[in-house]
């Protein structure tokens, strides 16, 4: 007998499998990095940093050699080189050592999100200091302190804002992905 669509509707929708590797559609892959990569350039990421970025989420594992990002991204060595010490400067990814050997392997790390974000904050706190200072030196009461005052305090709650929102998101994730 046919199951209820009322019932069909209710229950827990099953988890799309992952294509296996050999399974996957290159060009397809290949159209993701290149389109999610654009997205980051238009958020103002370097060109470079993006594509590699793009292709090592896009990974299964989630790291690739200097070598197979060159090879999928048609890029140089340097240019890999360049795009990865960029985006370890943003805490996004890092290098590891496959043991016995010299070869790196370029982690996408699994929290890259909070990673970056976390970043962020720190430079928000710098500039929150100098704005400080401006206002101080520029005094209260002019039309320029009042705007550095003005952008001061904005600073000020978007910093407390991002560390609440990012302890919501550590529970939210540990929740729906696991401790990680």
């Amino acid at each position: 007998m046919a199951e209820p669509k009322e019932l069909k509707e209710l229950r827990e929708p099953e988890e799309p499998k992952e294509p296996e590797a050999a399974e996957r559609d290159a060009e397809a892959v290949s159209k993701f990095v290149e389109s999610f990569a654009a997205q980051l350039v238009e958020a103002g990421m370097q060109r470079m940093p993006a594509r590699v970025f793009a292709a090592l989420l896009a990974s299964d594992t989630g790291t690739m050699t200097s070598a197979e990002l060159g090879e999928q991204l048609r890029i140089s060595p340097a240019a890999v080189s360049g795009a990865v010490r960029y985006l370890a400067q943003q805490h996004m990814v890092s290098r590891e050592r496959e043991p016995g050997s010299r070869r790196e392997r370029y982690r996408v790390h699994s929290n890259q999100w909070y990673e970056a974000l976390t970043n962020r904050e720190a430079v928000l706190k710098r500039w929150e200091y100098a704005l400080r200072d401006g206002v101080d030196s520029l005094g209260r009461g002019t039309p320029a302190g009042r705007r550095l005052a003005e952008t001061l305090a904005f600073f000020e709650f978007i910093d407390g804002e991002i560390a609440q929102m990012m302890e919501r998101w550590r529970v939210h994730r540990e929740q729906h992905f696991g401790a990680g």
